[in-house]
């Protein structure tokens, strides 16, 4: 597993990038894919589907899910129209929530 550069990630969060890099491998390989097809599949340079292989945090999430769709990993739903309806439902959610997360303003007493 790659080891993050610039910034620190939480454990959590590179478990489950190893986790999402070896099916991503364990798919290509299972659909006999080579590195090189898939990347141009992916539209990607084959250093950077090594680098999602690798599970390095800071490949650009477009191209690791490209690569999964490919590796035929199910991103979220396993079936396309229960993604849709995911994203329906998270859309008119966010429409009802407010456009940006504010903390209340602090009220300071000074009626003595």
């Amino acid at each position: 597993m790659a080891k993050p550069q610039h910034r620190t990630y939480s454990r959590q969060n590179l478990e489950a990038l190893e986790l999402l890099a070896q099916a991503i491998r364990a798919g290509r390989i299972g659909r006999k894919i080579t590195i090189r097809e898939m990347s141009s599949r992916a539209g990607i340079s084959r250093s950077l589907l090594q680098r999602i292989e690798d599970g390095d945090p800071s490949c650009a999430i477009g191209a690791v899910f490209e690569a999964a769709i490919i590796a035929g990993v199910s991103l979220f739903e396993a079936e396309p129209d229960r993604l849709q309806t995911r994203r329906a439902a998270l859309t008119e959610k966010l429409s009802l929530l407010p456009q940006a997360a504010r903390k209340p303003r602090r009220v300071i007493r000074d009626d003595f």
